[in-house]
């Protein structure tokens, strides 16, 4: 049996909150939809099972906090400060092999720690899906926006 073309891809990972006395290790996956080609998602508490890899998971399941990243941030982040407002990540000093991932809510903020070479070879994998720059091609808006302004009548989905 022929498979299909993966949708997405994901990489688990341990992010490290960085405590004022002590590092927490907090299981985490990255994830890539090609269906949401600008975003990366951060699903924290993950139970290590992989949407792209076994069906019987639910993404919209409520299995651990999420958070939602720009793919250009992630990128931009491994090699310099990137990000405003809630979602800042810059690379450690030094060459390590460190990446720091701050994030802010109105119930406070954390600083993790995560791995850029983990990083780096997820946004690879995801680029083999949406290369960097044909984004907007992905999403084929322009296909939505004719069925949108036609009436809807192309639209397979209609009852």
């Amino acid at each position: 049996m022929a498979r299909l073309p993966r949708s997405g891809c994901s990489a688990r990972t341990t992010l490290h909150l960085v405590g004022p006395s002590a590092w927490t290790p907090v299981p985490a996956t990255l994830i890539y939809d090609a269906a949401d080609p600008f975003a990366v998602r951060v699903r924290f508490g993950d139970d290590g099972r992989d949407q792209f890899e076994d069906s019987t998971v639910d993404p919209d399941e409520d299995g651990g906090v999420e958070w939602l990243l720009s793919r250009d941030l992630l990128r931009t982040g491994l090699t310099a400060p990137a990000g405003d407002g809630d979602v800042r990540l810059w690379p450690a000093r030094g060459g390590m092999d460190v990446l720091f991932l701050q994030l802010r809510a109105p119930s406070g903020e954390a600083l993790f720690e995560v791995s850029s070479a983990v990083v780096g070879d997820f946004l690879r994998e995801s680029e083999l899906l949406v290369p960097t720059g044909a984004e907007s091609e992905a999403l084929r808006v322009d296909e939505e926006l004719s069925v949108l302004l036609g009436g809807g009548t192309d639209n397979p989905t209609a009852l």
